[in-house]
């Protein structure tokens, strides 16, 4: 790597916004900037929710054009979605939202060729209803599918857009349920009794392979002064905030990537595909260089974002801090229960789910917020003390990275439900991820190890200790078990 820090640009796309981040990363230096943010907001058509993927890819030229000069480019975004080309390269289409209805009542027909049971031990990716083999299985005999000639999952879209090249990045085509984890490669033989084309993909790339450079179009819509390098990253973004959790060498520790979801689990070498794991609805999906991410996805901050929609409140700081000063663990519910994954009326359903456990009913926006909270807490703590039973590994430390590492309620509530502490930051994990995985590729020596000392060293961290009776939270659990159902996936 040369003397000047590398100056490199993470644009990192979520459920509810995108962003473009610039790093600069030197051998002692990590810095992070947002350079441009915009919002990604979902489309209701007759024919069901869309992506605004043309919004998203203006987004993302919008923030290189604000970025300035730079020597590289990473992009990231949510899991399971796609968009279809013809053989022109062109769109069919919208992407479908993984919130669609179109996959309902498909995995019972997809269990009838393949029981799930087999699926997992296969993929060892869990059941979640908009996996992108129930959307490929759900859209069989449409006029898309049938036209198309090649499939993108988002972030290889937006890239092929920046760069004319056409790829399919690992640790994103390990959610699609058509993955061998073990041999990082395609279940052919599962494809095929499923009549799933895989021709349709584009080759795989890993993590810091080169995925071209910008276009002539893109460098004049952009500013660039030359075509600009992009790099292939963790892709998905769990993959890239996982790589961004700032784990002392040899430190025992379990990460919660929290934002919209909640992913909490553990870095493994190999893949847990056993009876008890899937009865748990543990996912193993590829990370950064070869490891694992044993995890379960819990429906996180999306249950207070759709409340705040739904009471017209944009501030977060004062539903904190009435929330701080209600009683704790008064009324919880199962924070991954099927029936707050849709958009909605929030409120009412979480009130539903407190009657319908004979609990107290949260009656101010606070009182709901405090629920939430401690929902959460408790669903990080059957989480990681699950991952730790079912993957025999001990756990020292908790790691919050993402927008919940700025929620320090949150933070010290599940440092208590979880009885141990938590060390909180970086919140743009996923961005800082994009960009050390593109500074290695370019000469930063080291391994993930050797990355997160660095991130260890330069970022702000906060640490939480455990505080409060530990017989709390498992009689505030005992009172949600009944309503404990297969746990719901994120994308």
């Amino acid at each position: 790597m040369s003397a000047r820090p590398q100056i490199l640009a993470a644009a990192d796309l979520g459920a509810s916004s995108g962003r473009v981040m610039v790093g600069r990363v030197g051998p002692d230096t990590l810095d992070l900037t947002e350079v441009h943010r915009f919002p990604n907001r979902p489309v209701h058509l007759p024919e069901g929710l869309r992506w605004d993927i043309l919004g998203l890819h203006r987004g993302v030229l919008d923030g290189l054009r604000a970025a300035g000069p730079v020597d590289s480019l990473g992009i990231d975004s949510w899991a399971v979605d796609y968009g279809l080309l013809a053989a022109d390269g062109s769109l069919l289409g919208n992407p479908v939202h993984y919130r669609d209805r179109r996959t309902e009542g498909i995995p019972e027909q997809v269990w009838a060729t393949v029981p799930p049971e087999d699926l997992y031990r296969v993929t060892g990716v869990q059941h979640a209803p908009f996996n992108t083999l129930y959307q490929l299985a759900a859209a069989r005999d449409t006029p898309q599918l049938a036209a198309a000639e090649r499939l993108l999952l988002i972030p290889d879209l937006i890239s092929y857009w920046l760069t004319g090249e056409q790829g399919t990045e690992l640790t994103n085509a390990s959610t699609t349920q058509l993955i061998d984890p073990r041999t990082c490669d395609w279940n052919r033989d599962l494809a095929g009794r499923l009549g799933i084309d895989l021709g349709l993909f584009a080759p795989l790339r890993r993590p810091g392979d080169a995925a071209g450079s910008t276009l002539p179009l893109v460098q004049e819509l952009t500013g660039q002064p030359g075509p600009v390098p992009v790099t292939t990253v963790g892709s998905h973004d769990t993959a890239s905030a996982v790589a961004a959790v700032p784990a002392r060498q040899g430190e025992r520790f379990a990460y919660l990537c929290t934002g919209t979801w909640s992913l909490a689990g553990l870095e493994l070498d190999a893949p847990v595909t056993t009876g008890a794991s899937r009865a748990a609805n543990f996912t193993n999906e590829l990370g950064v260089d070869g490891t694992v991410r044993f995890l379960r996805n819990i429906m996180g901050l999306w249950l207070l974002q759709e409340c705040m929609r739904a009471w017209g409140r944009k501030d977060i700081d004062p539903l904190l801090a009435e929330a701080a000063r209600t009683p704790a663990l008064r009324y919880v519910v199962d924070a991954a229960a099927p029936e707050f994954l849709a958009p909605g009326d929030m409120p009412g359903r979480i009130t539903d789910a407190c009657r319908a456990t004979g609990q107290p009913e949260p009656r101010t926006p606070g009182e709901t917020t405090r629920c939430i909270l401690d929902s959460l807490a408790l669903a990080h703590r059957r989480a990681i003390h699950e991952a730790r039973r079912l993957a025999d590994r001990a756990v020292d430390v908790v790691h919050i990275v993402g927008g919940g590492a700025r929620n320090a309620l949150l933070c010290q509530l599940t440092a208590d439900a979880c009885g141990l502490p938590v060390v909180a930051g970086p919140a743009e994990a996923a961005a800082f991820g994009s960009i050390l995985v593109q500074a290695r590729a370019r000469g930063l020596p080291g391994d993930l190890a050797t990355t997160r000392e660095l991130l260890a060293r330069t970022q702000p961290l906060t640490r939480y200790e455990p505080t409060g009776d530990p017989s709390a939270w498992d009689a505030a659990a005992r009172r949600i078990e009944g309503a404990n159902r297969p746990l719901t996936a994120s994308p």
